[in-house]
């Protein structure tokens, strides 16, 4: 393993967007802080670079690791770092763009693969399919926003690692259906409460049942999507074209897969989340999507909306693309690499299984190195 070095950076580019929704700094400007992880004394022409919506992963195992092995890597955070309330995903995009394009005048770097881990997974397939064929003006509020004239730099590969399919889908998988007016929040459904005793339903859960909480889930998906854009035209109707409102939602960790291991097997233990006990982080501060906006639900959140389409997405990118599995992992469970690796156009496609690997590398640091060779191995073979 080689010594590496740190080196924090960051840029400024412009965002001429009317509505700013982010703290601090001069409208019409964006800072994007990033950190350089490469090998000490060693140059290269080719860099992965990872990027997550709301940032903030630098020190991650993974990263590091791929560094110690004798790669170059870029951590790009995005300008959500740390808070995704108000996040607008074809922004994210426009900072990964604005990174990818400094990398390549400020290092000379010519070659650059996506490290698309966790929700980073979901975020590099948008950027790609965008950069290779743009099409967006707007977001999906209607205000404008041009990906078209953005001038995206297309990566040369994508790296789907413990990835999830997106975030519209992921909380929809999580979310708590039980939850039937979003105004009373606390009185739910005890039909389809996982956490009630009164539930009739109890692991492991037949088909029916799960048919049914699947079909509630994506409806209060709906709901919330249909009052988000009355709310938004309401707005509009009054004058007020540039107006926001941000609100809660509550019941964001309620996924049958953590109470019932027959639900999306794999080595992952039951009764757990990635965030600890899902019964507590179900209407906890930390959970998915607790605090939004209009603009961001529309964004990020909702199925109906998003552009942020992993799988849509996955299907319009044709580069060479790799997907690694974490068979323990307790966010982005097995069908979701499986699902990405289906969608994915690309010919030249491959998926690997790191058995018993948790999410993070944490539980299992043995996994770790396997999962660095797995990753270099492939990118070699390709000659990136």
């Amino acid at each position: 393993m080689s010594r590496i070095t740190r080196e924090p950076y960051g840029f400024v580019h412009i965002d001429p967007s009317a509505i700013k929704e982010v703290y601090g700094g001069p409208g019409g400007l964006v800072f994007v802080e990033c950190m350089r992880i490469r090998p000490e004394r060693h140059e290269a022409k080719s860099v992965i670079v990872f990027s997550h919506p709301v940032g903030g992963g630098s020190f991650l195992p993974l990263v590091s690791a791929l560094a110690k092995a004798g790669r170059h890597v870029v951590y790009c955070n995005t300008r959500y770092r740390g808070n995704d309330s108000a996040l607008l995903m074809e922004k994210c995009v426009l900072d990964l763009g604005a990174c990818i394009a400094d990398l390549k005048t400020r290092f000379g770097y010519e070659t650059v693969i996506l490290g698309g881990w966790s929700g980073g997974g979901s975020l590099s397939l948008f950027y790609q399919d965008q950069a290779v064929r743009p099409t967006i003006t707007e977001t999906p509020a209607g205000d404008p926003l041009d990906l078209v004239g953005a001038g995206l730099p297309p990566a040369d590969a994508v790296m789907l690692l413990a990835a999830h399919v997106s975030r519209a889908v992921t909380l929809t998988e999580w979310l708590d259906p039980s939850v039937t007016d979003e105004a009373r929040p606390f009185a739910r459904d005890p039909s389809l409460n996982l956490y009630d005793p009164a539930c009739p339903a109890h692991p492991p859960y037949d088909d029916g049942f799960i048919a049914r909480y699947r079909a509630a889930q994506r409806a209060r998906n709906a709901r919330i999507t249909a009052w988000a854009r009355g709310e938004l035209a309401r707005l509009r109707a009054a004058g007020e074209p540039n107006a926001e409102r941000a609100f809660v939602v509550t019941g964001t960790m309620a996924d049958p897969r953590w109470l019932d291991p027959a639900q999306d097997p794999s080595d992952r233990p039951s009764g757990t989340c990635y965030m600890g006990d899902p019964r507590l982080v179900n209407d906890g501060p930390t959970g998915l999507a607790r605090f939004t906006t209009l603009r961001s639900w529309l964004s990020q959140w909702s199925l109906e909306a998003s552009r942020a389409d992993g799988l849509g997405n996955a299907g319009r990118v044709t580069c060479p693309a790799l997907v690694v599995n974490n068979t323990a992992d307790l966010a982005c469970t097995p069908s979701h690499a499986a699902r990405l690796f289906d969608a994915l156009a690309s010919r030249d496609k491959e998926i690997h299984q790191i058995r018993e690997a948790d999410h993070y590398y944490v539980a299992r640091p043995d996994k770790l190195a396997e999962a660095v060779v797995v990753i270099t191995g492939w990118l070699d073979a390709r000659g990136l």
